[in-house]
């Protein structure tokens, strides 16, 4: 395999549009797709120019001409389909979630480890060119000790309770959906957390509609972090230091701008991220090229080993809130 992997699209959701729309616009091979019916999969590989549309994610994972396989399936699927790609021979970059929970993740990346391919959770965040200044810069030592996470992400979305969102049996609830991307965020730049405290509010349906946890540290740090499906915040995160603090403005968890300021409050960087094409889903793939291309099987930005850790982490937060899914 070379530089230029060969993409397979598991699902054609919206999440499968976004993400092969920004590969087709940065340069990338999507050699084909895979859907639950003929009709889905041609009219998806027709809608980007793809080579070759599958009837069948079985069919998809067998081509031979695909190298790397896109899961993007609702959560409760990401265990299975991923294993599929996996056990077919095929690097994978899974939707996060990487799992519903820490037991499935964790035997799924052994499954990765056996067949020495890469398993790469799709936390597209981690690999955007905000987060790569403010790793820098916090490793710099600009903020001094960091102690601090505050961070929301907090969406008004469908009250439907046929909406997956809605939906238990398909992994619905703020908590997966969207706590997961503050959650990842603390685990960047704290780790596992010492102790965890949670609060939550539910829809009819029994999905979650509020997260609120506090997480604490060994080293002392704190995280406050909000989720919601029901009322839109103001997405912003702040990053708290012993010399400093970075703002970090609305869509945190996209491409966005930020502010350092020192301890005086006064700005010492402003940051703006640098034009490209398409949102921005595309330096994850830039990323799992490189580890291919290098024959690594995990990222050292978002390792295997983490992504158990934070399914850990949400499975506490689950049972501290009394939140269960069919697959626990």
């Amino acid at each position: 395999m070379t530089d230029a992997l060969r993409w397979g699209i598991l699902a054609t959701g919206g999440i499968a549009h976004a993400f092969t729309g920004d590969l087709v616009k940065n340069g990338f091979t999507v050699q084909a797709v895979g859907s639950r019916s003929q009709a889905s999969a041609d009219a998806f590989a027709a809608e980007f120019g793809i080579p070759t549309a599958h009837p069948s994610y079985e069919d998809l994972v067998a081509d031979p001409e695909v190298d790397i396989i896109y899961v993007s399936t609702p959560h409760p699927f990401h265990a299975a389909n991923a294993a599929l790609a996996l056990n077919a021979g095929k690097h994978v970059l899974v939707e996060k979630p990487i799992t519903v929970n820490a037991a499935e993740a964790r035997t799924l990346v052994a499954l990765a480890e056996s067949k020495n391919l890469l398993l790469l959770e799709a936390m597209w965040t981690r690999f955007l060119p905000h987060m790569a200044r403010i790793r820098d810069l916090i490793a710099e030592g600009a903020l001094g000790e960091v102690h601090s996470l505050i961070a929301d992400h907090t969406q008004d979305l469908p009250d439907d309770p046929n909406h997956r969102i809605n939906a238990l049996a398909l992994g619905g609830g703020a908590l997966l959906d969207l706590g997961i991307y503050p959650v990842s965020f603390a685990s960047a730049l704290f780790g596992r957390p010492e102790t965890i405290l949670a609060s939550a509010t539910f829809k009819d349906t029994g999905a979650d509609a509020q997260v609120a946890t506090i997480f604490r540290y060994p080293g002392g740090q704190i995280a406050s972090l909000l989720s919601a499906s029901d009322t839109k915040g103001p997405n912003t995160a702040n990053i708290l230091g012993t010399d400093g603090r970075i703002d970090i403005d609305e869509v945190w968890y996209s491409p966005t701008s930020f502010r350092v300021y020192d301890s005086a409050n006064e700005v010492v960087e402003s940051y703006e991220t640098p034009a490209f094409v398409g949102r921005g889903m595309h330096f994850q793939a830039l990323e799992a090229q490189r580890l291919v291309a290098a024959g690594l099987i995990t990222s050292d930005l978002l390792t295997v080993t983490e992504s158990v850790q934070i399914m850990e982490t949400l499975d506490a937060i689950r049972a501290q809130i009394g939140l269960v899914y069919p697959e626990d």
